[in-house]
């Protein structure tokens, strides 16, 4: 039986690679306002590097945007008969529904370009090309599978372009991306000091005792960019840009808190609640944007974009223990199944007078989350930007952006039950969720 616990323990504790679902395209407050449609065509300001480093080329001498994007996202549970196992009785999980697991968060990034001669531009930026952030309260009723869930990363991307022709550009970059995460759920102790132990105190009952455990991790990866713009006359123009997957291995530690002393007994619980090191393999995934740009008079520019990301590559996560006397054990192995993605987006942006130009956008946004696969940890869906914003031209040399979307994203449920071996443990989420994403940006950009 204790083999069987140590099981539970292991399938449940730590979900590292998920938070890596969520990608972030906040990269520039300019391309907010047109809901990032024509992307990789627009070179408007040095955000091209990350969209398309080809689009330097069209910049002044030299130039340097500063960007800062608050985002909010929101994502409200609703229990629809969240259980236990049916060796305990299939009895309700305790708990709420946990609170708005959205919260805020500030997402920087910066870019500069320079001119190297007549054809070529250096560049780099600095962005936060994937994230993710969702905390419940420590009782509700899904925190046996997620508490709180939380992947940074920062991505240096140096770059060089090359006007070929006067109507083809291309561009090149590297990146070297630090991602780490963190993450917490809940372990029933209560339940495991009654099946394995025949108890550990008073108090230490189903769904008592709870104890929290905590997984954190980060590394370095490297990967590259390119693209190309093809000018197809003075008013048109259409891009392509590749991104490549960057390949990380996370290593971190694992960690449990109010560990009952009676597990000391008990040699297996003792190694498999022991603090220690870990190790997962991250891998994000790469994508192909093709964009297009018409200027169609003096007052009115049009906008597309359509882009793929390759998420299937994400079919399964496998974290292992690097110390202690569980070393070499699987931590969680557990297939997740993921699909490809397309992001369909349109925009215009109309010019008010030499000083103010409004923009407008719409996308399309696919989920990679197949529902039969979505957990607490991610309660993803697909989703519709609707983006508005403005430029302000402040001196010939500098100007402000403003953006902000609203994300409407679909109704989504959960039903999804622990990955355990163990069935006196099993724990299923049952659930609806309505989600929302609020995005506010803003933006500087000096030519020098």
């Amino acid at each position: 039986m204790q083999k069987i616990i140590l099981s539970f323990v292991i399938f449940t504790t730590p979900i590292v690679a998920q938070a890596a679902g969520f990608a972030l395209i906040e990269q520039s407050a300019s391309g907010m306002g047109n809901a990032f449609a024509g992307g990789s065509a627009i070179a408007e300001d040095a955000s091209t590097i990350f969209f398309n480093p080809a689009g330097m080329t069209y910049l002044p001498d030299s130039q340097l945007v500063i960007a800062g994007h608050a985002i909010r996202p929101s994502a409200d549970f609703t229990n629809n008969g969240s259980h236990r196992a049916a060796a305990t009785g299939g009895l309700p999980t305790t708990g709420g529904n946990g609170g708005d697991a959205g919260d805020w968060a500030f997402v920087p990034n910066i870019f500069y370009t320079k001119e190297f001669n007549q054809d070529i531009r250096l560049g780099i930026g600095i962005s936060a090309p994937f994230g993710l952030k969702t905390e419940y309260d420590n009782t509700w009723v899904g925190r046996y599978q997620a508490v709180k869930s939380e992947l940074k990363t920062v991505n240096i991307n140096p770059s060089i372009s090359f006007k070929a022709s006067d109507q083809v550009s291309l561009g090149f970059g590297v990146s070297a991306m630090r991602a780490s995460a963190n993450l917490t759920n809940a372990v029933d102790f209560g339940t495991i000091c009654a099946v394995a132990l025949g108890g550990c105190g008073t108090g230490a009952t189903f769904q008592r005792n709870d104890g929290f455990a905590q997984v954190k991790g980060d590394d370095w990866g490297f990967g590259w960019n390119a693209g190309a713009i093809f000018r197809l006359n003075d008013a048109t123009r259409f891009g392509v840009a590749y991104r490549s997957q960057v390949h990380q291995k996370l290593e971190g530690d694992v960690s449990f808190s109010n560990v009952p002393a009676a597990f000391a007994l008990s040699p297996a619980l003792t190694a498999g609640f022991a603090n220690g090191s870990i190790s997962a393999k991250l891998t994000t995934p790469d994508s192909l944007s093709a964009s297009v740009f018409h200027q169609l008079n003096n007052q009115w520019d049009v906008m597309g974009d359509l882009t793929w990301t390759h998420w299937s590559k994400f079919q399964n996560l496998t974290i292992v223990r690097t110390s202690g006397a569980a070393s070499g054990t699987i931590l969680n192995s557990v297939q997740e199944n993921w699909d490809n993605t397309i992001r369909a987006s349109i925009g215009a942006s109309y010019r008010y007078n030499d000083s103010i130009k409004a923009r407008i956008g719409f996308a399309y946004d696919e989920s990679p989350v197949p529902s039969e696969f979505r957990t607490p940890r991610i309660p993803d869906n697909d989703r519709y930007w609707l983006s508005l914003g403005a430029n302000y031209k402040i001196s010939e040399t500098s100007n402000l952006d403003f953006g902000f979307a609203h994300l409407f994203v679909k109704d989504s449920s959960t039903d999804v039950a622990n990955a355990t071996l163990a069935p006196i443990l099993k724990d299923t989420v049952i659930g609806d969720y309505s989600n929302e994403v609020n995005i506010l940006s803003l933006q500087y950009t000096h030519n020098f």
